[in-house]
């Protein structure tokens, strides 16, 4: 199926949705998927936008928004709950509390970077994979609850309903060691309609 995919999109490129997206450390990236989830692309669009005019043009980073206040952050558009998810990963990068390091999760295997990430409140699996896969570039990393991803592979598939998350897990074993790219030729054919 996939082979059939790559064949219908000849000049399919995996990083061109990145592309729009300004130069991102982990620390960014992981603020861009908190400001984007459940939130329709435009509204996440504007309030990250609103997010980079506010540190001048840049993605935000974790000395700057550790020196702001909730009220800011939610005066930009997020909510309480996202500000304070931000706040606690600024505090987390700035101040090397050892928590967190980009250089130490970059060394680490995907489920322990993953592992990390998730422990802070509000960070999910769905954010952590989509900051490492932004960030870092892992290769091999699938957000199986993706309803996007999970619809492609309903439609490729010839599937009668949408897959659930352990079916996309069974299903992406064969992807292996590249779903990442596999996830974006899937989420390109939806697009791409």
């Amino acid at each position: 199926m996939l082979a059939r995919v790559i064949d219908e999109r000849p000049s399919f490129d995996l990083n061109a949705w990145m592309q729009r997206l300004p130069a991102l450390d982990l620390f960014g990236a992981l603020v861009f998927q908190v400001t984007g989830q459940q939130t329709s692309v435009a509204a996440a669009t504007a309030i990250f936008g609103r997010l980079i005019e506010r540190f001048g043009g840049r993605a935000p980073d974790p000395k700057g928004v550790a020196a702001l206040d909730p009220e800011t952050l939610r005066e930009l558009g997020l909510s309480s709950q996202k500000a304070n998810t931000v706040l606690d990963l600024a505090r987390r990068f700035r101040f090397r509390d050892t928590r967190l390091s980009e250089a130490d999760l970059r060394n680490l295997p995907d489920e322990e970077a993953i592992g990390q990430l998730t422990a802070v409140k509000g960070v999910g699996l769905w954010m952590a994979k989509g900051a490492l896969l932004i960030a870092l570039r892992r290769p091999d990393l699938i957000c199986t609850d993706d309803v996007a991803l999970r619809h492609a592979i309903q439609v490729q598939y010839g599937m009668d309903r949408l897959p659930d998350p352990d079916e996309v897990v069974a299903l992406a074993q064969r992807w292996r060691p590249y779903r990442s790219l596999a996830s974006s030729l899937l989420l390109a054919t939806g697009r791409s309609k």
